[in-house]
């Protein structure tokens, strides 16, 4: 399996998985869409890798250059327990190449004791980074989201195609932003929680994970708050897919259709606190999750979902992966 980082239990990808299939999984983990990408594209179909990983919008372009497998659906039964709603997606409408993961959200971390004015919008956090927390500030390695930033705090759709908007992007970011940036870490939680930023970009979940990573290690998590970014963020959706090329198709299908089952699902959801997209949430939690821990990081009102916007894979996708890469050279993180 090709995937982000501490996104499954570990039992569900290891002895568990194991015990009810038979299945023994190798992991290794990417940082962004991009070097997913990069790699399966690169390897010609023999990338080693059966189960993949991708968000949403990028399933367009892995479709058209072959680099996922039409799956069998008579092999995944299971897929009947995702909700109505996070099935059919525009990038896959008929389901034929992925299945629902799970799906969440974008925002910050930060600590109260280093940072001591409130950091409740994309501009506070812009603002923060450049002054209180400058040089002790990390963004997620991911191109659509270093951007996202900055159009979220201006008022402008994130998909922009605008040359005007991508210009002004880039030079904001490499010529004011980048030298505040500490590290560009799609994972932040574990840097977190051993004090190494004062304020990081983060993923709902790993923010979940960070608050758990500072209470292991005796710190203080009262000190930290979560704030999910307004007034406008991102709505990201990860999907189960097959490699071209993937040596065990048959293991894969096997074992994509097993996670989808509500019992390995609520394990998943536990260990890396997003929704994983089953039907009849509220029952599964109260039958299996009655002790979930910081469900508000896991579960959205209406209110905050309205909040949140889909990425596109668009015109402006080369541009936003050249401009992460002069920022992180001007930042020289």
């Amino acid at each position: 399996m090709f995937t982000w980082s501490e996104y499954n239990a570990p039992e569900v990808v290891g002895a568990l998985a194991e015990k009810d299939l038979g299945v023994t999984i190798t992991l290794d983990f990417y940082g962004s869409n991009e070097d997913l990408i990069t790699h399966l594209s690169t390897s010609g179909g023999a990338s080693g890798f059966d189960v993949i990983v991708p968000t949403g919008p990028y399933v367009p372009q892995m479709i058209t250059k072959n680099l996922i497998q039409r799956l069998d659906k008579s092999k995944l039964p299971n897929a009947l327990n995702l909700d109505p709603l996070y099935v059919g997606r525009a990038w896959d409408p008929s389901n034929d190449y992925t299945v629902c993961k799970d799906w969440g959200s974008t925002g910050w971390m930060y600590d109260t004791t280093k940072i001591k004015s409130d950091v409740n919008t994309w501009a506070d956090f812009i603002r923060v980074c450049q002054t209180e927390a400058s040089g002790n500030c990390s963004i997620l390695d991911t191109a659509p989201n270093l951007a996202g930033m900055y159009f979220w705090a201006n008022g402008i759709d994130w998909t922009t195609e605008r040359t005007a908007d991508l210009d002004a992007c880039e030079n904001f970011l490499v010529n004011d932003f980048a030298k505040h940036i500490k590290a560009f870490d799609s994972y932040p939680s574990s840097k977190i929680a051993e004090g190494t930023f004062a304020i990081a970009m983060v993923w709902n979940g790993d923010a979940r994970f960070a608050f758990s990573r500072l209470e292991e290690a005796g710190g203080d998590p009262s000190r930290w708050k979560w704030v999910l970014g307004a007034p406008a963020t991102e709505l990201w959706m990860d999907n189960y897919a097959i490699a071209t090329g993937a040596a065990n198709p048959d293991a894969a299908h096997a074992w994509i259709n097993w996670a989808l089952t509500p019992e390995v699902s609520m394990k998943d959801l536990n260990w890396h606190g997003y929704h994983t997209g089953m039907k009849h949430m509220p029952e599964l939690i109260k039958q299996l999750l009655p002790n979930l821990v910081r469900r508000e990081m896991v579960f959205f009102s209406d209110a905050q979902v309205a909040t949140m916007h889909t990425s596109a894979v668009n015109s402006a996708q080369d541009r936003l992966v050249d401009i992460l890469a002069k920022v992180k050279a001007k930042a020289g993180a």
